[in-house]
């Protein structure tokens, strides 16, 4: 899910931005996110489907999403696993077992890694 830029160059520019020559102003409309989102998905090569948060930022809030998070949902539709935020707070071991208890169908709550069952 691609959310508001998290270091957009008109409220937070990274050093390592600048470093690397991406300067990403806010977008100012739902067309100039979606811009933004294709370019980050191109740029970085992600293979899996990308969504498009709203401007109004509803899935940002509901959950919690900024800088960024790692989420897997159960098939049941809920939050089975919801990391810490990133990227220190990514531990791919924790939703790679996460996954592995998912598919295995053995459970569809599992812990996150602060110990809390996630929502």
């Amino acid at each position: 899910m691609y959310i508001q830029e998290a270091h957009a160059s008109d409220v937070w520019q990274m050093e390592s931005n600048v470093k690397q020559h991406i300067a990403i102003s806010s977008p100012r409309s739902a067309d100039e996110r979606a811009a933004v989102a294709d370019s980050c998905v191109r740029n970085l090569h992600i293979a899996i489907p990308a969504l498009l948060d709203d401007f109004r930022n509803t899935t940002e809030v509901a959950y919690t999403g900024w800088p960024d998070r790692l989420y897997a949902i159960g098939r049941d539709g809920r939050v089975a696993y919801k990391s810490g935020p990133g990227p220190f707070g990514f531990h791919p071991k924790e939703l790679e077992a996460a996954l592995a208890r998912l598919a295995s169908g053995t459970g569809d709550r599992v812990l996150n890694s602060f110990g809390e069952t996630a929502p």
